[in-house]
């Protein structure tokens, strides 16, 4: 049987850290972004998912985030890695 190569999905939750006077302006800059979404907020504390075909575009997202002004820390908290359209013998796409 021939070797497939799986293309992966990546999604990685992080939180950041905004001065509370620079809170609005940082989470205007999030909206802005492809592939992040802010999950919540509360104070100066924002929790974003970043979504990604691997973890070189999670880690670049971060480091933006992290570049924005009003941000103190952007730390990565977690990451799952799953392989899109896996197919079994029957070539059946799973199912998500």
């Amino acid at each position: 049987m021939p070797e497939q190569h799986a293309r992966h999905y990546h999604v990685s939750s992080a939180v950041v850290v905004a001065l509370p006077a620079m809170k609005d302006d940082v989470l205007a800059a999030l909206a802005r972004m492809e592939n992040v979404e802010v999950y919540g907020h509360e104070g100066g504390k924002i929790v974003v998912v970043i979504e990604g075909t691997n973890t070189g575009m999670l880690g670049e997202a971060l480091s933006t985030i992290s570049t924005l002004e009003g941000v103190v820390a952007a730390n990565m908290v977690f990451e799952h890695v799953e392989p899109e359209g896996v197919t079994d013998d029957d070539h059946r796409t799973d199912a998500a």
